[in-house]
């Protein structure tokens, strides 16, 4: 009985530390974007921006500086309700389908990326929230995208297995460290920033909410890497989802 109740304690101890630091985390990613806006925005009211062309460059910033809040605060609500209800839909659900769109997707928003597809001919049938499988997906292709160089593939690979169903996202980029690899899927997690291409940091919550998806369906992601040979992160739906 006491050992139970000792269990309780500490996994409500655990439960609490994690929710204090996702909540510090979060003012600190919600308070970066908000100071930059802030702070464009004095400058144009003191006028210190001059010019059509500056000024719609100033503009161009606070606009850029917003969406990236907005989406921010779309993938903490996300989570947010997945802690707190993981209930998702439960449909018929075309893994093939779903990976043409997004890959189709990714295509005309990374075009300096090669995507591969190789699908079986029969479908990869499962039960679930098609439109957060949709976001799993591009959320890991967006990934692979922000932290390899142009010109490299990326390969999109799906079949069924004994047991269930996998669909791999597989680059041959510079890969990942063994530590990385381990945190990879927490909140707010970032690996090297100088793995990222574009310079920009991302809000550090799309691979979470692939975790939490991919949870919500009983099933799995990992991640497999080596560094200079690529990075790997399989998801695997168990046959009867």
């Amino acid at each position: 009985m006491l050992t139970r109740i000792e269990e309780a304690f500490n996994a409500r101890t655990t439960s609490e530390n994690r929710l204090r630091r996702f909540v510090a985390d979060a003012s600190h990613e919600l308070r970066t974007p908000l100071t930059a806006i802030r702070g464009f925005a004095e400058l144009h009211r003191q006028g210190a921006v001059q010019g059509e062309i500056a000024t719609s460059e100033l503009l161009g910033r606070i606009e850029k500086e917003s969406i990236r809040m907005s989406s921010l605060v779309e993938d903490l609500l996300l989570l947010a309700r997945m802690d707190q209800s993981p209930e998702i839909a439960k449909l018929p659900v075309n893994l093939n389908t779903v990976v043409l769109e997004v890959v189709e997707s990714a295509r005309a928003s990374g075009p300096d990326h090669s995507i591969e597809i190789s699908l079986p001919d029969t479908a990869l049938m499962v039960t679930g929230d098609s439109d957060r499988l949709h976001q799993v997906l591009a959320n890991l292709l967006a990934n692979a995208r922000v932290h390899t160089p142009a010109g490299t593939k990326i390969t999109v690979t799906g079949k069924a297995v004994e047991n269930g169903i996998t669909i791999d996202v597989a680059d041959d980029g510079p890969g990942l460290s063994q530590e990385a690899q381990g945190r990879i899927f927490e909140r707010f997690y970032r690996a090297d920033p100088s793995r990222q291409r574009t310079g920009q940091q991302g809000s550090g919550l799309g691979l979470s909410i692939v975790d939490s998806v991919m949870n919500a369906h009983s099933g799995k992601v990992s991640v497999a890497s080596e560094l200079g040979k690529g990075t790997t992160f399989t998801l695997f739906f168990p046959t009867g989802i």
